[in-house]
């Protein structure tokens, strides 16, 4: 190894000028062949990022990091919740003297603090507004007088195109300091943003990590959208959600009545020249089959073996999408923007004949909804706990391809109409989430967990909070709990025993109320005469 040189202040401030050179030069020239998906070069605050992408002088100060503390729902044991968790996201402010940013960022939070850019102050924040289904929460402060140093950023109210630049700005992991990536639009889908809504999402190739959801990107000095995060096990693909969403976020918090209706019948493409001979279809139609799921209204003018061609004015392709502007979108887009007081256009194709229908659109209440940031409500009854089936539960009850296919071979509710609206208003699936609690009421019992109740002393059980009011007006010795599976027990419970031993079971198991709030008034609530 070569040894230090005798003067070594002198020869490294010789080598150290040269290298200063050498990388100057090189740092130059790099410079001059970035391409538009390079990152940002270093700028002063608040300064455009270049003259092609003019931004706004004082967008910096707009955006926020967001630092949440949330504890989510323990759907197998709903009585307490899961451990604390701290996350952090980013934010924006908006008109009205909001700060947008994710839902799922806020959800089941019990502390909410933004951190303006360039700021060592964390501020209170309270969700004012959360949609689940678009991924989306608007927050408010306590001290608006924040928003007199912080404007809000102006929202672009027109979709962007394809390959225009974008910026994304947000607080990701790895530093502490306001991030900026550039990159482009790759594409613009209509799709699942939630079930079983659909919505607008932009793919866009700037680089997106965890931390930085919430955050706005910018096009032509606009924000276009705000980041929700990347595609697992991909490369420089992450999303955004467009300000079309946005706006209609912001018009539900302003008194717009919210979930508006839509269509969901089952469809299939008609590529296939066999099937579309059989639909009798001239080689110039074009659309898509439909299959009706049957729980449609009386007078539903729509048949199994319709064509749809067009919706409103826009034309369907034997893929089942429509063309707005340079997009090519999924015809599902073209009902949510014709659609007139829950009602929509169709023209379709019966038996060769070209008909125009106005078809009635519906708001589907499934009979295993999606948690949509509640935590779930349960009831305990001695040893055993009762809650309501959500779409969280089904996939934590079927952890495991073994006990999935248990539940499918016993045709279990949860597997058999995971996908089926309400037979009837208020239907639940009341199931059973966690082994008894150890208790003599229940020895030589097998373990309930994760059975459907069907029947409690003959009464055919309609949902969670009837449950209760069957238990509470029960006035037999026994209660004798029957359920939905196809190979199952039958539990009987000694009703005095039980309600004695409520309040000791309660405590061994360190659970402070016997049901959720609005169960618990039921259930204390007198019985009728």
């Amino acid at each position: 190894m070569p040894q230090p040189c005798p003067s070594p202040h002198r020869h490294r401030g010789i080598l150290g000028a040269l290298l200063a050179a050498s990388l100057a030069s090189l740092a130059s020239g790099l410079r001059a062949a970035e391409t538009p998906s390079a990152a940002l070069p270093a700028a002063p605050a608040g300064a455009a990022a270049s003259a092609s992408d003019p931004v706004p002088a004082d967008l910096e100060r707009s955006v926020v990091k967001v630092k949440v503390t949330a504890r989510g729902p323990d759907v197998l044991h709903p009585w307490t919740k899961d451990r604390p968790r701290e996350t952090t996201a980013s934010g924006v402010v908006i008109a009205g003297k909001y700060i947008l940013t994710t839902g799922r960022s806020v959800s089941y939070s019990n502390q909410i603090e933004i951190q303006p850019n360039q700021s060592g102050d964390w501020l209170p924040a309270t969700v004012a507004y959360l949609d689940w289904d678009r991924d989306l929460a608007v927050l408010t402060l306590d001290d608006a007088s924040f928003f007199d140093a912080h404007p809000a950023i102006p929202l672009a109210h027109a979709l962007p195109s394809l390959k225009d630049p974008i910026l994304v700005y947000g607080f990701p992991v790895g530093g502490t300091a306001l991030s900026i990536t550039k990159g482009i639009i790759s594409r613009i889908e209509f799709g699942g943003g939630g079930f079983p809504n659909y919505s607008l999402r932009i793919q866009i190739d700037a680089a997106i990590n965890r931390g930085n959801a919430g955050g706005p990107a910018l096009s032509d000095g606009k924000m276009v959208g705000i980041a929700i995060g990347s595609l697992p096990n991909a490369e420089n693909i992450g999303y955004v959600i467009p300000t079309e969403e946005i706006d209609l976020l912001l018009k539900e918090l302003n008194g717009a009545p919210p979930s508006p209706a839509a269509y969901y019948d089952f469809w299939q493409t008609v590529e296939n020249p066999t099937l579309r001979k059989s639909l009798q279809l001239a080689d110039a139609d074009h659309g898509i089959l439909l299959h009706p799921l049957g729980t449609n209204p009386a007078g539903y003018p729509l048949h199994d073996g319709d064509v749809l061609e067009k919706v409103g004015h826009y034309s369907v392709d034997d893929q089942g999408m429509v063309h707005v502007g340079e997009l090519r979108l999924d015809f599902r887009y073209a009902v949510r923007q014709e659609a007139k007081d829950d009602r929509i256009a169709m023209g379709i194709i019966r038996q060769g004949k070209h008909l125009a229908f106005d078809v009635p659109l519906t708001h589907r209440q499934m009979v295993v909804p999606g948690v949509e940031g509640k935590y779930p409500p349960y009831f305990i009854y001695g040893p055993i706990v009762f809650t309501k089936a959500t779409q969280a539960f089904c996939v934590a009850a079927m952890d495991g391809m073994k006990l999935a296919a248990s539940l499918e071979w016993d045709r279990s509710p949860i597997t058999e109409r995971r996908g089926d609206t309400m037979a009837f208003p208020d239907e639940e699936l009341v199931v059973v989430p966690c082994p008894f609690f150890p208790n003599s009421l229940v020895v030589g019992y097998r373990p309930p967990f994760p059975r459907t109740v069907a029947t409690i002393n003959g009464i055919r059980i309609k949902n969670l909070r009837h449950l209760v009011e069957v238990l509470r007006d029960a006035v037999t010795p026994l209660i004798t709990i029957t359920f939905a599976e196809r190979y199952k027990e039958i539990v009987v419970l000694p009703r005095a025993e039980v309600l004695a031993a409520s309040d000791a079971i309660l405590a061994d198991n360190g659970i402070r109320a016997q049901a959720s709030p609005e169960l618990l008034k039921v259930w204390t609530a007198p019985s009728p005469p």
